[in-house]
């Protein structure tokens, strides 16, 4: 869609990823990653975006988001560049203004973190064979909170200098929480760089690292209307989701927000798609650059679309193939 008056020009696609296995999100299995991406140009620059909703996580639906994108590129190509308030969108337009107007610096961490489950033998032989600092995140919650605990147990003790982190998205109980970190021998646990949201409320979660030491990080909370960063609070981080977030200023906003109270900030992916998945990467390396991002998840898509990740072996479709809706 061309817009003579402002020399603006703005195209949206459509696209659907198959994932190879099922993935579990809140208990429900999806088979494929749905999303959109917005291709804005204005003379010769030109800016990508991603707008993906997660399904269970996201407020807002894929078709609300698409409604929103629609709406605020009809608006754009006039001259008007105010941002939409669906969290998605607000990202995946920010990221294409911002490469429109080379302010999203193109340095990238493409570190991952590599992502287990509840089966530890591939984790574990990953990263014994991995060189230098050895990070790995496992999910946690799926098999019950003392099974959990015996495989993060298991894999602090057969790899001795690797750093964990958990992510409980808020599963358990206090009472859970504890049979989990009963489980774990105590010398093990200062290991655990952190748990994402073990319970299901922030004072719980707070009671939790108290009474285990473990330390504890702010994910769904951070999107919370109530949430404040407060310098007495215990956690010792926050894992930003970007796409769940909304805006690059908002992202930016949460960064230094706990850097300033010295809290880790860790970008991490709400499974997008390669394309953005590399700008995670750059704004990983802007916001966040002595941390490693959470980024392991392109192994889970079927193939690459757009831009690829650096060494992926997947096939990389090119934008010509995808629907086009504008």
């Amino acid at each position: 869609m061309n817009s003579p008056k402002t020399n603006r020009t703005a195209h949206v696609y459509k696209w659907q990823i198959p994932i190879d296995v099922g993935v579990a999100l809140r208990a429900k299995r999806i088979s494929c990653r749905e999303g959109l991406y917005i291709e804005l140009r204005s003379e010769d620059r030109c800016g990508w975006g991603e707008i993906s909703p997660l399904p269970g996580f996201s407020a807002e639906s894929l078709e609300e988001a698409q409604d929103a994108l629609l709406c605020w590129t009809k608006l754009w190509l006039s001259g008007e560049e105010e941002l939409p308030k669906l969290p998605s969108a607000a990202f995946g337009i920010s990221c294409a203004l911002a490469e429109l107007n080379g302010t999203l610096p193109m340095k990238a961490d493409y570190r991952t973190v590599p992502l287990g489950g509840c089966e530890t033998e591939k984790l574990v032989d990953k990263l014994a064979g991995a060189k230098g600092e050895k990070t790995a995140k496992v999910k946690v919650g799926f098999s019950g909170a003392a099974n959990d605990g015996i495989t993060v147990d298991t894999v602090l003790h057969a790899v001795s200098d690797v750093r964990l982190r958990l992510d409980a998205n808020r599963s358990w109980t206090l009472s859970q929480a504890l049979d989990f970190a009963q489980n774990i021998r105590p010398h093990y646990r200062e290991r655990i760089a952190f748990i994402e949201e073990p319970c299901q409320s922030r004072e719980e979660s707070r009671i939790f690292a108290r009474q285990t030491g473990i330390a504890i990080a702010w994910d769904e909370s951070l999107r919370e209307s109530d949430f404040t960063f407060d310098s007495s609070d215990i956690a010792k981080a926050v894992v930003i989701k970007p796409t769940l977030t909304g805006s690059l200023e908002k992202i930016k906003s949460q960064a230094e927000a706990a850097r300033r109270l010295g809290m880790t900030a860790v970008i991490s992916s709400s499974l997008e798609s390669s394309l953005g998945l590399t700008q995670l990467a750059r704004i990983a390396a802007w916001l966040t650059p002595n941390t490693i991002p959470g980024l392991d998840t392109l192994n889970l898509m079927r193939y690459q679309q757009i831009r690829p990740w650096p060494q992926s072996t997947l096939e990389l479709v090119p934008a010509e193939s995808l629907q086009r809706l504008i």
